[in-house]
């Protein structure tokens, strides 16, 4: 199967590498033309616009940071759905709202195209273990195709049926782990402001209920209150609030904790720590 694979990013460029590792054909794209060399390196071709990446394969991936990053590829004379062939898949694994991947298969199915919205849980790490948790909805016949691949880039594949569930249910997974970091760090600043050990109440959360690996991979940053290896940008999270926000606008469900919690990350988003880890709104807690 040869995969045009268009966005190199934190997550992209170790998506794209487990492919290329899977010993699949790939070709990649990346707006700063730079971040394709290490893909290069190792065996991948360089496609010269995101059109090129889908003519010359089978499927065509996308991992674009948002809604205005994917259109951006998508449409136009040098877009992917330009080089989109009959018959062929286009497979987007942004985080983006339902109504874009929507208009994205449909303007997918005019070209006589398959298309899957694939988007994933995980950050960094996961995308370099290829252990993704990875939510995928749209055409099954794409989906069973496409099925190795994503298993090169994931531990955890579930198939959730129309397009924009897999949207819809990626913004509720961000959602939560939102909240829980939020808690996370309001839970630390309560302990550390009262005189207490951090590591000790990092241990006691770790020993019951809540443990979880997040916060036993970001409670001792947030607690050495250093700069954060950004493995999730915050600005992205804000992003995903956003939209969780509005669906929940649009369905007439209440998110009273989500909403607050937006509004930590907007004021972290305003003081500079757009492209931190999104750990770092513990800087607007500690305040």
């Amino acid at each position: 199967m040869k995969i045009g694979f268009v966005g190199l990013g934190i997550m992209g460029s170790a998506m794209a590498a487990n492919l290329i590792r899977a010993g699949f054909d790939v070709t990649v794209w990346n707006r700063s033309a730079e971040r394709c060399a290490a893909c290069a390196g190792m065996g991948a071709e360089i496609a010269a616009s995101p059109r090129m990446a889908a003519e010359c394969s089978d499927v065509v991936i996308a991992m674009l940071a948002d809604p205005r990053a994917v259109l951006s590829v998508r449409d136009g004379a040098d877009g992917i759905l330009a080089g989109l062939k009959p018959g062929a898949g286009y497979l987007d694994m942004s985080t983006v709202d339902a109504e874009t991947s929507i208009e994205s298969a449909r303007m997918a199915h005019e070209k006589g195209a398959l298309f899957l919205e694939a988007p994933v849980a995980g950050s960094r790490k996961p995308a370099e273990d290829a252990t993704l948790t990875i939510m995928a909805a749209g055409d099954r016949p794409l989906y069973d195709a496409a099925l190795p691949a994503l298993e090169a880039m994931g531990k955890k594949i579930l198939f959730l049926g129309a397009v924009g569930n897999a949207a819809r249910m990626k913004l509720a997974n961000n959602l939560v782990m939102s909240g829980m970091l939020t808690a996370l760090c309001e839970g630390m600043a309560l302990a550390s402001g009262s005189g207490l050990d951090t590591a000790q109440f990092l241990e006691v959360l770790d020993s019951g209920a809540v443990s979880n690996p997040m916060f036993r991979l970001k409670g001792p940053q947030i607690a050495a209150n250093r700069e954060f290896p950004t493995s999730f940008p915050l600005k992205h999270m804000q992003k995903d609030l956003r939209l969780a926000l509005r669906l929940a606008e649009e369905i007439g469900q209440p998110l009273f904790a989500t909403a607050t919690v937006n509004e930590l990350y907007k004021k972290a988003l305003a003081e500079g720590h757009g492209e931190s880890d999104f750990a770092a709104v513990s800087r607007i807690i500690k305040k």
